[in-house]
């Protein structure tokens, strides 16, 4: 019978899931994308699609869009997972998130299947401010958030696809859960001075609340949970430092200030 060796990834396009892609691929793996537009579609909310794009494959980076935390992801992810089980995928690597409890039902369902599991918990991304969600803000030079002065330790995308990359590959990783973040904690008023530094520009930090913040999201067609997402950061649930980076790949994380001033050279928040 013809081994399984190939990995899939879903979310394959996304932050972390591109950089684990190319980072599989550099070393020679094979790599199946899991999204709606890949040779053969990975759709969450089509059941049918699952076992098509488990064929053949050996693990699987899970990762579950919009957010582990939604309402019904657990029960989602949790029939993925006995699904790729039954097919003889055993290796899940999922991306869950700190101190959310619908995030924390989605691991305890993936866990249920009988895998092979890791669990990777990861701050805030470094990379909400260039690539997706707060980009616009920093470009016009004002970040409103409703996170008051709430402090979040934000973790690269890099160090967490490294992180996923080795939990996938090295079998001394199953049964895990790692934490990761940052090496310090920042406010926004933080944040906004550092891509100020990184820009050469003054961008400022605008608290605001989440009634408001989720009229605007309402507004531009956005799910108004992903503000309840703040709360977060506001109760100071996540404010302290984890070390999941370190433990897994012996090396420290990468700082907030590094991060800007490398997506600056790049001009993406250039006007």
């Amino acid at each position: 019978m013809t081994q399984n060796t190939t990995t899939l990834v879903i979310g394959g396009t996304g932050k972390t899931g591109r950089r684990v892609v190319s980072k599989l691929t550099a070393r020679g793996l094979d790599v199946r994308v899991g999204s709606r537009t890949a040779a053969v579609p990975f759709v969450w909310e089509d059941p049918d699609t699952w076992a098509p794009a488990l064929d053949g494959v050996h693990s699987v980076y899970v990762t579950y869009a919009p957010d582990l935390g939604f309402p019904g992801a657990a029960e989602t992810v949790g029939a993925f997972a006995r699904v790729a089980v039954e097919r003889g995928t055993r290796r899940l690597v999922l991306l869950s998130g700190r101190g959310e409890e619908g995030a924390e039902a989605g691991e305890e369902a993936l866990k249920a299947s009988g895998a092979d599991w890791t669990v990777v918990r990861a701050a805030w991304f470094h990379q909400n401010f260039d690539e997706s969600f707060f980009l616009d803000d920093v470009r016009a030079g004002e970040i409103a958030l409703p996170t008051a002065d709430g402090v979040e330790p934000f973790v690269d995308a890099d160090d967490i696809a490294d992180v996923v990359v080795a939990a996938l590959t090295d079998d001394r990783h199953i049964g895990r859960t790692y934490e990761l973040s940052g090496p310090r904690l920042l406010s926004f008023h933080d944040v906004a001075a550092e891509l100020s530094k990184a820009t050469g520009r003054t961008i400022t930090y605008l608290p605001v609340s989440i009634e408001d913040y989720k009229a605007v999201l309402a507004a531009n067609g956005v799910a108004t949970e992903f503000a309840d997402l703040f709360r977060l950061i506001l109760d100071g649930r996540n404010a302290h430092l984890a070390h999941g980076v370190e433990e897994v790949l012996g090396r420290p994380a990468k700082d907030f200030a590094d991060y800007a001033r490398e997506a600056a050279a790049t001009g993406v928040w250039n006007d």
